[in-house]
């Protein structure tokens, strides 16, 4: 039983189309409607509309990535109740159209982020990177968040202000549009200004109120995803630290494990992210796996090399700090225990070869997912082939 092999496909604008996708060797995508604002209940004849075409080009949908949370959930706003609602008629929806995961996230105003979409790696290819002092240079002088530098140490702070002066116009702007205009798959985009002001609205939030308005989140969907047969998984935080002095409650083992705790649901899981979890050195990736397994409803495979001083990037997917052999070994194990095969991903690719002089999505061009998917199929093809010849 080998991995159910997905990419992300981000609708009928992505500049990969369908047709690539399965010629990569997927035989599913995973997919939002991505048009439908934040809050609102996903409309049952878009649902319908997209499975066609997806189905249409020769492959499934199954794995929804993302569902996503509103933030007046997050912060328990007033609306609270109707934006639950809302939640529970998509997935009603989703399970009707043969939908068994959802993914989702919990983190503050900003999904993802980075600080570089286009970092040149020695080969000419090009990766997503992170850099600590670059967002230093924002929060503390573009952005301006109150007390900013307080949330760094005295060595980020220098750098930062000398990032910054570094920095010409066009540069202070791209630095501000890479961080907060929105990358593939993330919920909202934000001017500076609004950003500001979406940060207040967390003033009283704290990380132990944003664990408890999530499992409050959790105790009120589970029940509905359990009798529609569907496993919501929640994707790590990432960068999997606080940014911006907002709260990220979804960083390690310990917290997913206690969020198993506080709500022992079958439906509550998670999608383990190997470049999320991986940037931390304290999370054990392959343990994770053995640990959690039960749990784990969809994975996202890659690996992130780490830097000093806060930094990362992403690595090519069997390479870097993710001990991918090993991680893939533990699924292959987790497979053959629970009879599962668990849909995978090959999650941010380099920007290479022809994609370099095209029109991409950063992180999800063709070349460099389709690299990393084979490489990813031909890791879990020997793992099986050693364990049935009794080599491993």
């Amino acid at each position: 039983m080998m991995m159910t092999q997905t990419m992300r496909w981000f609708g009928p604008s992505d500049p990969v189309p369908l047709a690539a996708i399965r010629q990569a060797g997927a035989t599913e995508v995973v997919t939002a409607l991505h048009e439908i604002p934040n809050g609102d209940a996903w409309p049952d004849d878009a649902i319908a509309a997209r499975k066609r075409l997806i189905e249409n080009a020769g492959l499934a949908w199954t794995v929804v990535e993302s569902l996503p949370v509103a933030e007046g959930i997050k912060t328990r706003s007033a609306d609270w109740d109707r934006l639950i609602e809302a939640y529970a008629v998509s997935l009603r929806r989703l399970a009707a159209h043969g939908i068994t995961v959802v993914t989702y996230n919990f983190m503050p105003l900003l999904d993802w982020t980075r600080t570089d979409l286009a970092w040149e790696l020695p080969d000419g290819a090009r990766a997503l990177r992170f850099e600590l002092h670059a967002l230093a240079a924002y929060d503390i002088h573009l952005l301006r968040r109150p007390d900013a530098a307080a949330d760094y140490s005295p060595a980020v702070v220098a750098a930062a202000a000398q990032r910054f002066a570094a920095l010409d116009e066009a540069g202070r702007h791209r630095l501000e549009r890479t961080i907060i205009a929105g990358l593939p798959g993330s919920e909202e985009s934000f001017t500076s200004a609004e950003l500001l002001r979406r940060i207040g609205s967390y003033a009283a939030i704290d990380a132990d109120q944003l664990r408890a308005n999530h499992i409050a989140f959790l105790a009120a969907v589970c029940p509905i995803a359990e009798a529609e047969g569907i496993r919501l998984v929640v994707h790590p935080d990432d960068p999997p630290f606080p940014i911006f002095g907002l709260p990220r409650v979804v960083s390690t083992e310990a917290e997913v494990a206690a969020l198993f705790a506080a709500v022992p649901s079958p439906a509550n899981g998670l999608c383990f992210c190997s470049g999320s979890l991986g940037v931390r050195a304290d999370n054990d990736l392959p343990g994770m796996v053995r640990r959690l397994g039960e749990r784990i409803g969809f994975l996202h495979l890659r690996s992130v090399q780490r830097e000093a001083d806060g930094a990362f990037h992403e690595a090519e997917h069997l390479r870097g700090d993710a001990d991918m052999a090993a991680i893939v070994a533990a699924v292959v194990d987790l497979q053959r225990r629970t009879g599962r095969a668990l849909p995978m991903r090959p999650d941010h690719g380099h920007q290479m070869v022809d994609d370099l002089h095209k029109r991409t999505n950063p992180g999800y061009s063709l070349i460099g997912r389709l690299r990393g998917l084979a490489e990813l199929r031909g890791l879990e093809a020997g793992l099986i082939h050693a364990r049935e010849a009794g080599r491993v």
